[in-house]
Protein backbone atom coordinates (compact mmCIF):
# COMPACT_ATOMS: atom_id res chain seq x y z
CA UNK A 1 0.00 0.00 0.00
CA UNK A 2 1.24 3.32 -0.96
CA UNK A 3 1.03 6.29 1.15
CA UNK A 4 1.53 10.05 -0.25
CA UNK A 5 4.39 11.33 2.68
CA UNK A 6 2.74 13.90 5.11
CA UNK A 7 -1.17 13.14 4.14
CA UNK A 8 -1.90 12.72 7.77
CA UNK A 9 -0.16 15.33 9.05
CA UNK A 10 -2.83 17.68 10.03
CA UNK A 11 -5.22 15.06 11.61
CA UNK A 12 -2.92 13.80 13.58
CA UNK A 13 -1.63 10.49 11.58
CA UNK A 14 2.20 10.72 11.41
CA UNK A 15 4.26 9.45 8.61
CA UNK A 16 5.68 6.41 11.22
CA UNK A 17 2.02 5.44 11.93
CA UNK A 18 1.65 4.68 8.55
CA UNK A 19 4.99 2.37 7.83
CA UNK A 20 3.83 0.45 11.21
CA UNK A 21 0.74 -0.52 9.58
CA UNK A 22 2.63 -1.65 6.50
CA UNK A 23 2.62 1.15 4.52
CA UNK A 24 5.15 2.08 1.88
CA UNK A 25 5.79 6.31 1.93
CA UNK A 26 6.44 8.44 -1.14
CA UNK A 27 7.28 11.64 -1.83
CA UNK A 28 5.73 11.54 -5.24
CA UNK A 29 2.12 11.87 -6.14
CA UNK A 30 2.46 9.75 -9.09
CA UNK A 31 3.89 6.83 -7.44
CA UNK A 32 0.94 6.50 -5.72
CA UNK A 33 -0.80 6.21 -8.77
CA UNK A 34 1.50 3.81 -10.41
CA UNK A 35 2.03 1.30 -7.67
CA UNK A 36 -1.64 0.99 -6.85
CA UNK A 37 -4.12 -1.23 -8.14
CA UNK A 38 -7.15 0.86 -6.05
CA UNK A 39 -6.83 4.51 -5.35
CA UNK A 40 -8.72 5.34 -2.18
CA UNK A 41 -9.23 8.83 -1.87
CA UNK A 42 -12.01 10.81 0.33
CA UNK A 43 -13.56 13.83 -2.47
CA UNK A 44 -12.50 13.13 -6.46
CA UNK A 45 -14.62 14.15 -9.51
CA UNK A 46 -17.15 15.98 -9.38
CA UNK A 47 -16.65 16.42 -5.66
CA UNK A 48 -13.22 18.08 -6.08
CA UNK A 49 -13.51 19.90 -9.10
CA UNK A 50 -10.24 21.71 -8.77
CA UNK A 51 -8.06 19.00 -8.58
CA UNK A 52 -9.60 15.66 -10.03
CA UNK A 53 -8.36 16.17 -13.30
CA UNK A 54 -4.75 16.14 -12.65
CA UNK A 55 -5.32 13.06 -10.59
CA UNK A 56 -7.67 11.33 -13.74
CA UNK A 57 -5.10 12.28 -15.88
CA UNK A 58 -2.41 9.66 -13.69
CA UNK A 59 -4.61 6.78 -13.81
CA UNK A 60 -4.80 4.36 -15.96
CA UNK A 61 -7.17 1.41 -17.59
CA UNK A 62 -8.85 -0.80 -15.14
CA UNK A 63 -7.34 1.03 -12.13
CA UNK A 64 -10.29 1.33 -9.43
CA UNK A 65 -11.03 4.63 -7.81
CA UNK A 66 -13.08 5.17 -4.50
CA UNK A 67 -14.34 7.96 -2.98
CA UNK A 68 -16.69 10.71 -2.77
CA UNK A 69 -17.39 11.61 -5.91
CA UNK A 70 -20.61 13.66 -6.40
CA UNK A 71 -21.98 11.69 -9.26
CA UNK A 72 -25.74 12.76 -8.97
CA UNK A 73 -25.01 16.78 -8.89
CA UNK A 74 -22.79 17.10 -12.16
CA UNK A 75 -22.86 13.35 -13.58
CA UNK A 76 -22.01 14.38 -16.97
CA UNK A 77 -17.89 14.59 -15.51
CA UNK A 78 -17.87 11.10 -15.38
CA UNK A 79 -18.42 10.37 -19.18
CA UNK A 80 -14.45 11.24 -19.59
CA UNK A 81 -13.95 8.77 -16.80
CA UNK A 82 -15.37 5.92 -18.59
CA UNK A 83 -13.81 6.76 -21.69
CA UNK A 84 -10.53 6.09 -19.87
CA UNK A 85 -11.16 2.72 -18.73
CA UNK A 86 -11.08 3.76 -14.83
CA UNK A 87 -13.86 1.75 -12.87
CA UNK A 88 -15.28 4.16 -10.18
CA UNK A 89 -17.24 3.39 -7.08
CA UNK A 90 -19.09 6.20 -5.15
CA UNK A 91 -18.81 6.04 -1.47
CA UNK A 92 -21.80 8.21 -1.30
CA UNK A 93 -24.30 6.07 -2.49
CA UNK A 94 -23.64 2.87 -0.12
CA UNK A 95 -27.10 1.55 0.28
CA UNK A 96 -28.89 1.71 3.39
CA UNK A 97 -29.81 -1.70 4.17
CA UNK A 98 -28.19 -3.53 7.29
CA UNK A 99 -24.98 -5.47 5.96
CA UNK A 100 -23.91 -1.90 4.13
CA UNK A 101 -24.15 -0.03 7.72
CA UNK A 102 -20.28 0.04 8.80
CA UNK A 103 -19.68 0.98 4.79
CA UNK A 104 -21.99 4.16 4.85
CA UNK A 105 -19.83 7.28 4.53
CA UNK A 106 -22.16 9.54 4.30
CA UNK A 107 -23.63 8.64 7.32
CA UNK A 108 -20.53 8.73 9.31
CA UNK A 109 -19.56 12.54 8.15
CA UNK A 110 -23.01 13.58 8.67
CA UNK A 111 -22.21 12.47 12.10
CA UNK A 112 -19.24 14.89 12.40
CA UNK A 113 -21.11 17.58 11.30
CA UNK A 114 -24.38 17.33 12.64
CA UNK A 115 -22.06 17.47 16.07
CA UNK A 116 -19.66 20.47 14.64
CA UNK A 117 -22.88 22.51 13.56
CA UNK A 118 -23.76 23.30 17.23
CA UNK A 119 -19.94 23.89 18.21
CA UNK A 120 -20.29 26.21 15.62
CA UNK A 121 -23.36 27.56 16.80
CA UNK A 122 -22.20 27.98 20.35
CA UNK A 123 -19.37 30.06 19.25
CA UNK A 124 -21.12 32.66 17.49
CA UNK A 125 -23.99 33.06 19.68
CA UNK A 126 -23.82 35.76 22.53
CA UNK A 127 -25.13 33.81 24.71
CA UNK A 128 -24.89 30.44 26.81
CA UNK A 129 -26.50 27.24 25.89
CA UNK A 130 -27.83 25.61 28.97
CA UNK A 131 -29.89 27.50 31.79
CA UNK A 132 -27.39 28.92 34.44
CA UNK A 133 -28.98 30.21 38.33
CA UNK A 134 -26.56 32.58 39.58
CA UNK A 135 -26.29 35.05 42.45
CA UNK A 136 -26.78 38.00 39.78
CA UNK A 137 -29.99 35.94 38.20
CA UNK A 138 -31.16 33.20 36.60
CA UNK A 139 -30.07 32.75 32.44
CA UNK A 140 -32.22 31.03 30.40
CA UNK A 141 -31.49 28.35 27.83
CA UNK A 142 -30.77 28.47 24.06
CA UNK A 143 -33.41 27.97 22.12
CA UNK A 144 -32.52 25.55 19.23
CA UNK A 145 -34.46 24.37 16.07
CA UNK A 146 -33.08 21.84 13.95
CA UNK A 147 -34.54 21.74 10.46
CA UNK A 148 -33.96 17.90 9.07
CA UNK A 149 -33.76 14.65 11.39
CA UNK A 150 -31.71 12.84 9.41
CA UNK A 151 -28.36 12.12 10.54
CA UNK A 152 -26.66 15.56 10.70
CA UNK A 153 -30.28 16.55 12.68
CA UNK A 154 -30.08 13.87 15.05
CA UNK A 155 -26.29 14.25 15.99
CA UNK A 156 -26.86 18.21 16.04
CA UNK A 157 -30.04 17.58 18.43
CA UNK A 158 -28.25 15.10 20.59
CA UNK A 159 -25.30 17.82 20.59
CA UNK A 160 -27.73 20.68 21.63
CA UNK A 161 -29.38 18.96 24.30
CA UNK A 162 -26.21 17.60 26.05
CA UNK A 163 -25.04 21.54 26.05
CA UNK A 164 -28.18 22.49 27.78
CA UNK A 165 -30.54 24.11 24.90
CA UNK A 166 -34.12 23.33 24.86
CA UNK A 167 -34.55 21.94 21.34
CA UNK A 168 -37.26 21.48 18.80
CA UNK A 169 -37.03 20.41 15.45
CA UNK A 170 -38.94 19.28 12.90
CA UNK A 171 -38.74 17.01 9.46
CA UNK A 172 -41.02 15.83 6.86
CA UNK A 173 -41.17 12.57 7.42
CA UNK A 174 -43.20 12.01 10.28
CA UNK A 175 -42.19 8.82 10.93
CA UNK A 176 -38.72 10.33 12.63
CA UNK A 177 -40.96 11.68 15.48
CA UNK A 178 -40.06 9.21 18.04
CA UNK A 179 -35.94 9.31 17.00
CA UNK A 180 -36.49 12.99 17.94
CA UNK A 181 -38.20 12.98 21.23
CA UNK A 182 -36.22 9.93 22.58
CA UNK A 183 -32.81 12.56 22.32
CA UNK A 184 -35.24 14.48 24.19
CA UNK A 185 -36.33 17.24 21.69
CA UNK A 186 -39.77 18.20 20.85
CA UNK A 187 -41.15 17.32 17.65
CA UNK A 188 -42.96 20.33 15.54
CA UNK A 189 -45.41 19.24 13.88
CA UNK A 190 -47.09 20.96 10.87
CA UNK A 191 -50.66 20.74 9.60
CA UNK A 192 -49.44 19.17 6.26
CA UNK A 193 -50.28 16.10 4.24
CA UNK A 194 -46.64 13.93 4.61
CA UNK A 195 -47.73 10.35 3.89
CA UNK A 196 -45.40 10.78 0.48
CA UNK A 197 -42.13 12.42 1.62
CA UNK A 198 -39.60 9.33 2.27
CA UNK A 199 -37.70 7.60 -0.31
CA UNK A 200 -37.59 3.90 0.00
CA UNK A 201 -33.93 4.39 1.02
CA UNK A 202 -34.98 6.30 4.02
CA UNK A 203 -34.30 9.77 2.36
CA UNK A 204 -36.74 12.51 2.24
CA UNK A 205 -38.34 13.14 -1.25
CA UNK A 206 -37.96 16.45 -3.00
CA UNK A 207 -41.77 18.21 -2.92
CA UNK A 208 -43.38 20.89 -5.40
CA UNK A 209 -42.99 24.64 -4.41
CA UNK A 210 -46.85 24.37 -2.96
CA UNK A 211 -45.81 22.63 -0.25
CA UNK A 212 -42.37 24.31 0.60
CA UNK A 213 -44.37 27.40 0.58
CA UNK A 214 -46.77 26.27 2.92
CA UNK A 215 -43.91 24.90 5.28
CA UNK A 216 -41.92 28.04 5.28
CA UNK A 217 -45.51 29.92 6.42
CA UNK A 218 -45.97 27.27 9.56
CA UNK A 219 -42.15 26.93 10.37
CA UNK A 220 -41.83 31.18 10.09
CA UNK A 221 -43.15 32.18 14.16
CA UNK A 222 -40.73 29.11 15.44
CA UNK A 223 -37.59 30.14 13.42
CA UNK A 224 -38.44 33.67 14.85
CA UNK A 225 -38.40 32.94 18.13
CA UNK A 226 -35.19 30.60 18.13
CA UNK A 227 -32.04 31.59 19.19
CA UNK A 228 -30.12 28.79 16.86
CA UNK A 229 -31.80 27.47 13.64
CA UNK A 230 -29.37 24.67 12.32
CA UNK A 231 -30.72 23.54 9.06
CA UNK A 232 -29.73 19.72 7.07
CA UNK A 233 -32.61 19.25 4.97
CA UNK A 234 -31.17 18.00 1.87
CA UNK A 235 -32.76 16.12 -0.98
CA UNK A 236 -30.16 13.52 -2.94
CA UNK A 237 -29.12 14.78 -6.28
CA UNK A 238 -31.21 17.86 -6.31
CA UNK A 239 -30.92 21.43 -4.97
CA UNK A 240 -31.69 21.92 -1.58
CA UNK A 241 -35.18 23.27 -0.67
CA UNK A 242 -35.34 26.95 0.43
CA UNK A 243 -36.81 26.87 4.17
CA UNK A 244 -35.64 30.01 5.72
CA UNK A 245 -36.13 33.14 3.83
CA UNK A 246 -35.18 36.57 3.81
CA UNK A 247 -38.22 37.79 5.77
CA UNK A 248 -38.14 35.17 7.96
CA UNK A 249 -34.56 36.04 9.06
CA UNK A 250 -35.32 40.12 9.39
CA UNK A 251 -37.83 38.44 11.88
CA UNK A 252 -35.06 36.71 14.13
CA UNK A 253 -34.03 38.62 17.09
CA UNK A 254 -30.42 40.37 16.96
CA UNK A 255 -27.54 38.14 17.72
CA UNK A 256 -29.50 34.72 16.67
CA UNK A 257 -27.48 31.98 14.44
CA UNK A 258 -28.08 29.92 11.26
CA UNK A 259 -25.35 27.35 10.01
CA UNK A 260 -26.95 25.75 7.09
CA UNK A 261 -25.41 22.48 6.55
CA UNK A 262 -26.74 22.08 2.94
CA UNK A 263 -24.58 24.81 1.72
CA UNK A 264 -22.97 22.60 -0.83
CA UNK A 265 -25.82 22.65 -3.41
CA UNK A 266 -27.41 26.07 -2.83
CA UNK A 267 -28.59 25.38 1.04
CA UNK A 268 -31.68 25.91 2.89
CA UNK A 269 -31.26 29.78 3.79
CA UNK A 270 -32.43 32.11 0.87
CA UNK A 271 -29.42 34.35 2.29
CA UNK A 272 -26.84 31.70 2.39
CA UNK A 273 -23.17 32.18 1.15
CA UNK A 274 -21.07 28.87 0.62
CA UNK A 275 -18.03 28.93 2.75
CA UNK A 276 -18.71 32.51 4.53
CA UNK A 277 -19.67 33.68 7.49
CA UNK A 278 -22.30 36.90 7.04
CA UNK A 279 -24.27 39.47 9.14
CA UNK A 280 -27.95 40.57 8.37
CA UNK A 281 -29.88 42.35 10.19
CA UNK A 282 -28.10 41.34 13.64
CA UNK A 283 -28.36 37.25 12.99
CA UNK A 284 -24.98 35.70 11.64
CA UNK A 285 -25.62 33.00 8.75
CA UNK A 286 -22.97 30.28 8.44
CA UNK A 287 -22.75 28.92 5.15
CA UNK A 288 -20.96 25.73 6.57
CA UNK A 289 -19.12 23.69 3.60
CA UNK A 290 -17.14 20.37 4.49
CA UNK A 291 -17.18 20.50 8.78
CA UNK A 292 -15.83 16.81 8.78
CA UNK A 293 -12.39 18.35 7.61
CA UNK A 294 -12.71 20.25 10.83
CA UNK A 295 -12.94 17.79 13.27
CA UNK A 296 -9.95 15.75 10.98
CA UNK A 297 -8.83 12.75 13.18
CA UNK A 298 -12.32 11.44 13.87
CA UNK A 299 -13.47 11.83 10.44
CA UNK A 300 -10.55 10.14 8.98
CA UNK A 301 -10.70 7.43 11.60
CA UNK A 302 -14.41 6.96 10.66
CA UNK A 303 -14.20 7.38 6.69
CA UNK A 304 -11.43 4.66 6.45
CA UNK A 305 -13.25 2.39 8.57
CA UNK A 306 -16.02 2.54 5.92
CA UNK A 307 -13.54 2.41 2.92
CA UNK A 308 -12.06 -0.99 4.52
CA UNK A 309 -14.92 -2.80 5.13
CA UNK A 310 -16.15 -1.64 1.78
CA UNK A 311 -13.08 -3.08 0.24
CA UNK A 312 -13.22 -5.93 2.24
CA UNK A 313 -16.72 -6.85 0.49
CA UNK A 314 -15.44 -6.15 -2.88
CA UNK A 315 -11.87 -8.85 -2.44
CA UNK A 316 -13.02 -12.55 -2.92
CA UNK A 317 -9.70 -15.37 -2.63
CA UNK A 318 -7.11 -12.29 -2.67
CA UNK A 319 -8.80 -9.99 -5.64
CA UNK A 320 -10.88 -7.94 -6.17
CA UNK A 321 -13.79 -9.13 -7.70
CA UNK A 322 -16.87 -6.87 -8.79
CA UNK A 323 -20.37 -9.24 -8.64
CA UNK A 324 -22.73 -6.48 -10.30
CA UNK A 325 -25.64 -8.63 -9.05
CA UNK A 326 -24.61 -7.09 -5.62
CA UNK A 327 -26.94 -4.61 -4.22
CA UNK A 328 -23.75 -2.56 -2.68
CA UNK A 329 -21.66 -3.17 -5.58
CA UNK A 330 -24.44 -2.12 -7.79
CA UNK A 331 -25.40 1.18 -6.27
CA UNK A 332 -21.93 2.62 -6.02
CA UNK A 333 -20.62 1.50 -9.62
CA UNK A 334 -20.54 4.40 -11.47
CA UNK A 335 -18.15 3.30 -14.60
CA UNK A 336 -17.17 0.50 -15.79
CA UNK A 337 -15.58 -1.27 -19.24
CA UNK A 338 -16.11 2.21 -20.66
CA UNK A 339 -18.88 3.01 -19.92
CA UNK A 340 -21.66 4.56 -17.14
CA UNK A 341 -23.60 1.98 -15.33
CA UNK A 342 -25.32 3.10 -12.96
CA UNK A 343 -29.10 3.71 -13.55
CA UNK A 344 -29.76 6.53 -11.91
CA UNK A 345 -26.51 8.17 -13.67
CA UNK A 346 -27.89 7.23 -16.96
CA UNK A 347 -30.98 8.27 -16.54
CA UNK A 348 -30.03 11.83 -15.58
CA UNK A 349 -27.71 11.79 -18.39
CA UNK A 350 -30.32 10.13 -21.08
CA UNK A 351 -28.15 7.20 -21.86
CA UNK A 352 -29.63 4.00 -23.21
CA UNK A 353 -27.86 1.40 -21.41
CA UNK A 354 -28.18 -2.02 -19.58
CA UNK A 355 -26.73 -2.89 -16.60
CA UNK A 356 -24.66 -5.84 -17.82
CA UNK A 357 -25.31 -8.75 -15.36
CA UNK A 358 -21.78 -11.04 -15.24
CA UNK A 359 -19.51 -10.83 -12.50
CA UNK A 360 -15.63 -9.26 -13.19
CA UNK A 361 -12.53 -10.55 -11.33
Amino acid sequence: MSVERGSGDLSGFSDEMYLDAGATLTDNRSDVFSQSDAIVCIRSVSANPDFYESDMALMRPEQILIGFLDPLTTPENFKPIATSGVISFAMELIPRISRAQSMDALTSMATISGYKSVLIAAQFLPKIFPMMITAAGTLTPAKVFVIGAGVAGLQAIATAKRLGAVVKSYDIRSIVKEQVESLGAKFVELTMDTDSTETTGGYAKAMDEDFYNRQRELMGEIVSESDVVISTAAVPGRKPPVLVTENMVQDMQHGSVIVDLATDLGGNCELTKPGETILVKGVTIIGATNLPSEVPNHASRLYSGNVVDFLIHLVKDGQISIDRQDEIVRETLITIDGQILHQKITEILGLDLTSADTERS
